[in-house]
């Protein structure tokens, strides 16, 4: 077993990953960084997911970084290009040499009588132990289990003749040319998968137990296209980052605050698109109010324009079992299919399910308060990237970053070994962490920290905001800060004792 030590040790190598390591190289030169990623490549989510269509759920001047400009003509990009963009990011600003691929995080424990971590690592590719100290854990390992979708149990489904698939782990030589699939599902994988599958299949049916909010987006940016026909990338990229910014809060805060008009603002849209007389009330009005889960973008209309050629459909029904040929539904019909795409979503898992201790007590994440949605309560040097669910995940994964250097660019100034969120105030109100209404979030809610009800502790997911708290206000607030422990006296040395000539030498 081997070991050595890094200032910050960042524990995934995606968007979040490498946005980290180049704030930390601009504006903490003088940290030493690594970059533990489990998998062969970087790119977290972007290189996992392969199947047919894959792309961003965000427009790209906001899920790309602030300080790279996004400048495909594609503001809403399929997952190759988003790819691309993350490795040439991590190239241009020299991030690349300090990634540390196959290393899987297995365990972290502080310790105070060290004043660090230790981070227990387990190489994927060859099965060795390792361990490394850092004093500054920082997670950017997104917050799904790689390892393994979400798949409900689905009775007969062993009399099923044809092939399963979940998204997550798309078959490289699937073949679904002139086939009939059913995508169980009806969020952003799903409405992504049927159009692009329905050119080549025979017919693709979306099965969904309940609708979800779907609005049709622009593939290609028309005002940003305009801007940089007259202006250079450097300021056309902020100008179309900051529409895109208030446009999506703009959408957010009419969703909560006048929800039954955001809804006949959709409405109004799907009317547009879909084939007239078409029962949008079964297939696109859902029971919840817009927001309470993410609209769902199809690039140009793409899943419409399927279901008015006639190569998709869309079927809202409950299943009742597997058969050999398809799917029984509970209103007694039956869906023949040759392959069936479970799109049925992800398990999300904090800090890639790595156990964390603080002096050998297990850290219970719903026993700890989050503090500004960056670190827990108790847990000394300790930050995490959780991104918006209103917004793109990179506006936050960015601001979270910039606060890490300035917190660790404050404890240099001062000294300071450690800084540990202290929450005193024992009566507080808290609340579960997010109030989002997702299956994979609510499987989940109760296993995850809480927020509080005034600040530092609460979670604000506002982007503008966020951008002034974060950027521009203390970062000592309820923060508890201690000094480097004193160093051991080194043992003395004892001269040895010189030998003494014996008689007849």
């Amino acid at each position: 077993m081997t070991a050595d030590h890094v200032d910050v040790l960042i524990v995934g190598a995606g968007l979040s990953g490498i946005g980290a390591a180049y704030h930390l190289r601009t504006s903490c030169p003088d940290r030493s960084v690594a970059i533990l990623e489990a998998r062969a490549t970087m790119g977290g989510t972007w290189d996992l997911f392969r199947y047919p269509g894959v792309r961003s759920d965000s427009d790209m001047h906001t899920l790309g970084y602030r300080f790279t400009p996004w400048v495909s003509e594609d503001s809403i990009a399929d997952g190759p290009a988003i790819l691309d963009y993350v490795k040439e990011t991590a190239a241009k600003f020299d991030v690349e040499k300090e990634i540390r691929f196959h290393h899987k995080v297995v365990g972290a424990e502080w310790s105070s009588e060290t004043q660090r971590w230790t981070v227990d690592v387990e190489r994927t590719d060859t099965g060795e132990r390792a361990q490394l100290t850092c004093g500054f854990l920082y997670h950017c390992s997104g917050y799904y289990n790689y390892d393994a979708g979400y798949t409900p149990e689905f009775p007969g489904r062993e009399e099923f003749a044809g092939q399963v698939v979940h998204p997550q782990f798309w078959p490289e030589d699937l073949d679904y040319a002139g086939k009939k699939v059913v995508v169980i599902g009806s969020g952003a994988t799903a409405v992504t998968l049927v159009p692009a599958m329905a050119g080549d299949a025979a017919h693709v049916t979306m099965l969904q137990r309940s609708p979800t909010y779907v609005v049709s987006m622009p593939r290609k940016d028309p005002i940003d296209r305009a801007l940089r026909s007259v202006l250079p990338t450097s300021v056309s990229y902020p100008i179309v980052r900051w529409k895109n910014v208030l446009t999506q809060s703009l959408s957010y805060q009419l969703s909560r605050r006048r929800p039954e008009m955001m809804k006949a603002v959709l409405r109004k849209g799907l009317e547009r698109m879909l084939p007239a007389g078409y029962d949008i009330d079964t297939h696109f009005t859902p029971r919840y109010n817009p927001w309470d889960e993410r609209l769902c973008l199809v690039p140009d209309g793409d899943l419409f324009a399927a279901l008015r050629a006639g190569t998709a459909s869309v079927v809202t029904d409950r299943i009742a079992a597997f058969t050999e040929k398809g799917i029984r539904l509970e209103s007694g019909a039956e869906l023949e299919a040759d392959i069936i795409v479970t799109a049925t979503g992800l398990n999300l898992q904090m800090f890639g399910g790595c156990p964390v201790s603080v002096d050998g007590k297990p850290v219970v994440l719903a026993e700890h308060l989050t503090y500004k949605g960056i670190m827990l309560d108790g847990v000394p040097n300790f930050a995490y990237t959780f991104g918006y669910t209103n917004a793109s995940w990179t506006l936050r994964a960015d601001l979270v970053a910039e606060y890490v250097c300035r917190l660790l660019n404050v404890m240099r100034a001062r000294h300071y070994a450690v800084a540990v969120p202290r929450n005193a105030d024992l009566a507080m109100a808290t609340k579960p962490l997010l109030d989002f209404q997702p299956g994979y979030i609510r499987r989940a809610l109760a296993a995850l920290p809480k927020q509080g009800s005034h600040a530092p502790w609460k979670s604000r997911m506002n982007y503008p905001l966020e951008l002034l708290e974060l950027r521009h206000r203390p970062v000592t607030d309820r923060m508890r800060f201690l000094k480097p422990l004193p160093a051991a006296p080194a043992p003395a040395v004892v001269a040895a004792p010189v030998a003494q000539p014996v008689a007849g030498d």
